[in-house]
């Protein structure tokens, strides 16, 4: 079940690993996705291109923390 934080304006939106990011999420806004190899960061653009960083995160709080961060710097 997704859930939804926000942060400086920007959804922080965290899903379980069946949930498809493009059924929650729009522009500008920032997945967390629990998968079994960790936790994973991805950054919705404003054109609705995923991108993500290139390894997981080893606890939710980490993830958690780093979209904090993007969200208060802003990502394009």
């Amino acid at each position: 079940m997704a859930t939804v934080v926000q942060h400086r304006n920007v959804n922080i939106v965290l899903l379980d690993a069946d949930e498809p990011i493009a059924d929650h999420c729009g522009p500008g806004d920032i997945a967390i996705v629990a998968r079994a190899d960790g936790w994973w960061t991805h950054f919705i653009g404003r054109d609705g291109a995923v991108d993500s960083y290139d390894r997981p995160y080893p606890a939710y709080n980490e993830a958690l923390w780093a979209a904090k961060a993007a969200a208060e710097y802003g990502f394009d």
